[in-house]
């Protein structure tokens, strides 16, 4: 709608939206109210979202935080802040969850997160999955996260399949034990 100039362009403009709309329900199944108020309050072009998402490892072993609201673990991590680099929103996330103190010392990859996680979102993010090195800190008390630990590829804990797949945590696994890993990328 920000770039309707005249009555005759708005009307084409609500008419296209509301399709889109329609089109986005058909999809994802999700009630067109909904829809509406994710993308047709929005001025300019729709972005996606950026996540970013901490590897932190020790003796073979992957640091997974315990979700409060969701009771099941990730990788430390969380929307990027406004005014925030992903490696410093990375960094942020990672102290705020677990009470580690990181060094993001390469992006693994960076993922559509509607091609590798569920459920399928009306909205785009991408999540940006980086190798961490653990500086210091311990596990603080939080409002997001009631433990962290260290877990072993196969003995994985009930996982934030819409925060993390076990596919991504064995990427990130590949990644730490590669000095030569080429970013993923969508």
């Amino acid at each position: 709608m920000k770039y309707g100039h005249d009555v005759f362009d708005r009307e084409r403009y609500e008419q296209i939206r509301q399709i889109a709309a329609e089109m986005m329900t058909a999809k994802t199944g999700m009630p067109i109210e909904k829809v509406k108020t994710l993308f047709c309050g929005d001025e300019g072009y729709q972005t996606p979202k950026i996540e970013t998402r901490a590897a932190i490892f020790k003796s073979d072993k992957i640091l997974l935080v315990h979700e409060k609201l969701t009771d099941d673990w990730s990788l430390p991590g969380g929307w990027c802040e406004a005014n925030l680099s992903t490696e410093e929103n990375c960094i942020k996330e990672a102290k705020e969850e677990s009470g580690r103190d990181v060094r993001p010392i390469k992006l693994i990859a960076l993922q559509d997160r509607n091609k590798h996680n569920k459920p399928i979102l009306a909205t785009g993010i991408m999540k940006a999955f980086y190798l961490c090195k653990v500086l210091g800190g311990e596990f603080e008390k939080n409002t997001e996260t009631t433990d962290c630990r260290y877990f072993s590829l196969d003995n994985l804990p009930k996982l934030s399949i819409d925060r993390n797949t076990p596919e991504q945590i064995r990427m990130c696994y590949e990644a730490s034990k590669d000095p030569n890993w080429q970013t993923i990328f969508d």
